[in-house]
């Protein structure tokens, strides 16, 4: 069974910093680019990070110098780094594996993140 768990999320002041994770299953990484997306209350879903099997990556102009994504596969793990928060980042963050041609899709729980003095 794949899993994906996130974990990191929580109550950050503007300006500050969190590393959120996600622990996936074992060789869910090579089935095709895994993802961080974000939902802020009365919004769609947004894209905002992706890295690939063979770790390139992607990230939303919209945060692009204040995010990172990357990966440790020695502990099957995912990661997104936010520096520099904003009000606006408040969000649920969710992780996602997507096989290339769509036919997998497995999504973590989410984690919150609040960005508010």
């Amino acid at each position: 069974q794949v899993q994906l768990v996130e974990s990191g999320g929580g109550l950050v002041q503007p300006g500050g910093s969190l590393r959120l994770s996600c622990k996936y299953s074992s060789g869910i990484f090579n089935i095709g680019p895994m993802n961080w997306y974000r939902q802020a209350p009365g919004k769609q879903r947004e894209l905002i990070a992706t890295i690939t099997p063979s770790s390139t990556t992607n990230v939303a102009d919209s945060v692009k110098d204040r995010f990172t994504i990357f990966s440790d596969n020695t502990k099957n793990t995912l990661y997104l780094r936010m520096i520099s928060l904003k009000p606006e980042d408040t969000a649920v963050y969710y992780c996602n594996s997507r096989s290339w041609n769509g036919a997998q899709d497995y999504w973590g729980q989410g984690t919150q993140v609040t960005v508010s003095s």
